[in-house]
């Protein structure tokens, strides 16, 4: 039983790893827990032959059918731009598409990403955002949100994960319930979000009931709603928003993903300890915990003691394991595509760049370049 529920611990982890080769320390952390997946993020990405190399060398020490984590939204959240070409961010897509609607900028913006992300060895983007662009966000959130009303997110959103899976890479809605009526930043504080159930049901939810039968993935945030009945818990560790809104009343049967544990919008509010605890009894498939070793290996004992301590968190932390387990299993195939040639690569880059210059054509000139 001790086994079998230290696998089921490791595999609801999704980890982050400190630079672009694999030290001692982390090939002894990474073969005890073995996670089900590894994010990267700028700090580890120097080139595609490196980047191949880490992922392979990480993810086999992982759970069968491993995820292997990138952020390229576009824009200012895209961990590639340096070592391949910059991607637009997908309000300036989503408002070429308005300019120009005979295009499919929205799918060709997924189709490169995808391209781009699967070339670095990458199976999953961590975008779309479904986040609404509304103005008390819009110094938080900037160009990550494509619009403003949940009609103009679900036509980009859905445009650009039909091309995330025309190469077979998976996409993940985030930040549900909703980030667009938050004035803080999740990743220093617990952000609360003054909007009403009705508002959050009419708007802010609609693109995860469009979506829904698209989305492999939807991330939780870590904002509190007080006018709603989660009140000022987290969503990440709420009950009411991943079970009783996400899987009954949306009815989405993908896999359920946090942001990231290690942000202050839940540190805090609870220990790490707690969170993991209270994120999986929420109904939570995955966790994710960036950076820290020591945060990655607190998480996982909590895990277990609690397992060990509990017999019905046991049976549920082991139930969860097998169903994310079986979820990775349709989405994935083992291993790491294979590499592009130089040639290739380049052809690639310069795709990316043109692809931006076509969307720059078509963005509001500001007064400056009126005059």
């Amino acid at each position: 039983m001790t086994a079998s529920l230290r696998q089921a611990a490791g595999s609801l982890l999704v980890v982050g790893l400190g630079g672009i080769e694999l030290t001692s320390l982390e090939r002894a952390w990474l073969k005890l827990v073995r996670p089900a997946g590894i994010i990267l993020f700028r700090r580890n990405i120097a080139d595609a032959l490196q980047t191949r190399a880490l992922l392979a060398e990480a993810t086999a020490q992982c759970a069968a059918n491993s995820l292997r984590y990138v952020d390229v939204e576009g824009g200012t959240v895209d961990r590639l731009r340096d070592a391949l070409a910059p991607m637009p961010s997908a309000q300036a897509v989503a408002t070429a598409a308005q300019r120009k609607p005979e295009r499919e900028f929205a799918r060709e913006h997924g189709e490169l990403v995808a391209r781009a992300v699967k070339a670095f060895g990458f199976n999953t983007t961590l975008a779309p955002v479904l986040d609404l662009a509304l103005p008390a966000s819009a110094e938080v959130m900037g160009t990550r949100a494509a619009a403003r009303t949940s009609a103009g997110v679900v036509k980009y959103a859905r445009g650009f994960l039909a091309g995330l899976a025309a190469h077979g890479i998976a996409g993940c809605g985030k930040h549900f319930p909703g980030l667009g009526g938050g004035t803080r930043d999740s990743h220093l504080e617990t952000p609360a979000i003054h909007r009403t159930l009705p508002d959050i049901n009419r708007e802010d939810l609609a693109p995860y009931r469009e979506l829904r039968n698209q989305l492999p993935m939807i991330m939780v945030n870590h904002a509190a709603y007080p006018g709603t009945p989660g009140k000022e818990r987290p969503a990440s560790v709420s009950a009411f928003w991943i079970t009783t809104v996400l899987r009954k009343r949306i009815g989405y049967k993908g896999v359920i993903f946090s942001d990231d544990l290690e942000m202050g919008g839940i540190l805090k509010f609870m220990s790490i300890e707690e969170a993991v605890i209270a994120a999986v009894r929420g109904g939570m498939d995955l966790m994710e915990i960036c950076h820290s070793p020591e945060l990655i290996l607190r998480a996982y004992e909590a895990l277990i003691s609690e397992g060990e301590r509990s017999a019905a968190f046991r049976t549920l932390l082991v139930a969860r394991a097998q169903a994310a387990s079986k979820q990775r299993a349709k989405l994935f195939s083992p291993g790491i595509p294979k590499a592009l040639t130089a040639k290739q690569f380049e052809a690639l880059r310069s795709r990316v760049l043109r692809f931006s210059e076509t969307i720059k054509k078509y963005q509001p000139q500001t007064e400056e370049q009126r005059a």
